[in-house]
């Protein structure tokens, strides 16, 4: 059986273009990457690290999958997460990648359908793009929000466009002391 679950950093109103870097996203012109940085702390760090606890494979929209293999694939700092990220098996959902060699383990996907074709839990971190479109197509079975305390008023939210009415229940939550709502949601309705 396959499940679904998708981690996604955002704001107060539903931004979640380039949390990470100042240059991580500048398209169109946006200037607000690295908004999730000044948000960190011991709280946010362990409840990130749970999800790291939990094994199968990652999906990756080509986008966040070049840019984690900058981040990630060449690193051998001894962090747990470096090694999870390295040695998890990581599909690669793409139109027009040649081929999945750049990073160890992963594996090139076409398309939505090869998603769902896939059995297993898997993981996916960012890619806001194919989130949209699993989500469209009744996909995703859990999300784990990161609502972060500000609003940037532009950039790329999780639910640009249309998507169809789907019903989640929360499972649980946790505050950090810097004021990230970490909130967990599991599907109950499928998309309509």
């Amino acid at each position: 059986m396959r499940t679904i679950s998708a981690t996604m950093l955002m704001t107060l109103d539903g931004v979640v273009q380039a949390p990470g870097r100042a240059d991580e996203d500048t398209a169109d012109g946006f200037a607000f990457g690295g908004w999730a940085a000044a948000y960190s702390d011991d709280v946010l760090a362990a409840e990130m690290g749970k999800g790291m606890a939990h094994t199968g494979a990652m999906v990756f929209g080509r986008r966040t999958w070049q840019d984690f293999i900058t981040a990630w694939a060449s690193t051998t700092d001894g962090n747990p997460f470096t090694t999870h990220m390295n040695a998890a098996t990581k599909y690669v959902v793409s139109r027009s990648l040649p081929d999945a060699s750049a990073w160890q383990n992963s594996v090139l996907l076409r398309g939505i359908d090869d998603v769902a074709a896939l059995d297993g839990s898997l993981s996916i971190v960012g890619s806001a793009a194919l989130v949209r479109s699993l989500h469209a197509a009744g996909l995703v079975d859990h999300y784990t929000l990161v609502i972060h305390p500000l609003t940037l008023g532009s950039g790329a939210r999780l639910f640009d466009g249309s998507a169809p009415l789907t019903e989640f229940s929360l499972t649980s939550s946790v505050t950090t002391t810097k004021g990230v709502i970490v909130a967990h949601y599991a599907r109950v309705g499928r998309a309509a």
